[in-house]
């Protein structure tokens, strides 16, 4: 990572990182998903590589505030079922990350996401949503946490984008709206501090990058108190259509990149 360039930010640079740095905060108190334009942001600003290890400090940060916030509304059976299948996809991504270039991660990235946002509508239109998050103990249920599970760790390690994946597994399981926050809070915090050991040995994290790190993560707390303020407001309905339009969004910045 050339880390001389986190220290040669101009004002407008800063400014950028730290509005992505305070969105991050509220996507994991309100409308996760939204965080994608938060990964965009950092990887327009910093070189591409180096975006995501200096993210990844300020994505725990979020995730802590999140945690404190909706700790009592998390599925632990979900999170059980899916922590398997995420650190495979970790290693995969991490295996990824040693041999593709910054324009493959985005792109495929960008693809998948948009395409399990159109399987997610398909599905929303064509079929009764399940009754609740018991619903995945099926065998049918089972497979669809593998795969997603999988999906969502290697994205998350290439490029931190992870979010609208378990997004979408969540909105399909049928989670209401503080069992959706509350478990991919835990989630997310687990998976994101089990990244770091992989992020440091391929050199995305180092004491330039911390130092950054802390100066934005200021940001990241007005983030997440306005989030929590906000979601008690946004009934289910719309919930649901900002988590999938946060997605669409950050599919097509990764794709036109």
């Amino acid at each position: 990572m050339n880390t001389m360039t986190l220290w040669h930010l101009s004002g407008w640079e800063f400014t950028a990182l730290a509005l992505a740095a305070l969105l991050v905060g509220f996507s994991k108190t309100a409308v996760s998903g939204a965080g994608t334009v938060s990964l965009a942001v950092f990887a327009a600003v910093l070189p591409a590589r180096a975006s995501t290890g200096v993210l990844l400090p300020i994505l725990i940060a979020g995730d802590v505030l999140a945690v404190l916030t909706y700790r009592r509304h998390a599925h632990w059976p979900t999170l059980w079922r899916l922590f398997p299948a995420v650190a495979a996809g970790v290693v995969v991504g991490t295996l990824f990350l040693m041999r593709a270039d910054d324009g493959a991660v985005r792109t495929s990235i960008g693809a998948i996401l948009l395409l399990m946002v159109a399987v997610t509508v398909w599905r929303r239109r064509t079929a009764e949503r399940e009754a609740a998050p018991d619903a995945v103990t099926t065998r049918a249920g089972r497979l669809k946490a593998r795969s997603y599970g999988v999906l969502g760790g290697f994205t998350t390690m290439v490029a931190n984008a992870g979010g609208p994946v378990m997004s979408l597994y969540l909105l399909s399981a049928g989670f209401r709206k503080l069992g959706f926050l509350g478990t991919s809070a835990f989630f997310f915090l687990v998976v994101n501090v089990s990244k770091v050991p992989f992020s440091v040995g391929l050199g995305l994290i180092d004491t330039r990058s911390l130092l950054l790190d802390a100066a934005l993560v200021l940001f990241v707390v007005p983030g997440a108190l306005l989030g929590t303020w906000a979601v008690h407001r946004i009934n289910q309905r719309l919930f649901e259509q900002l988590v999938i339009g946060a997605t669409v969004v950050g599919g097509l910045q990764l794709l036109l990149r």
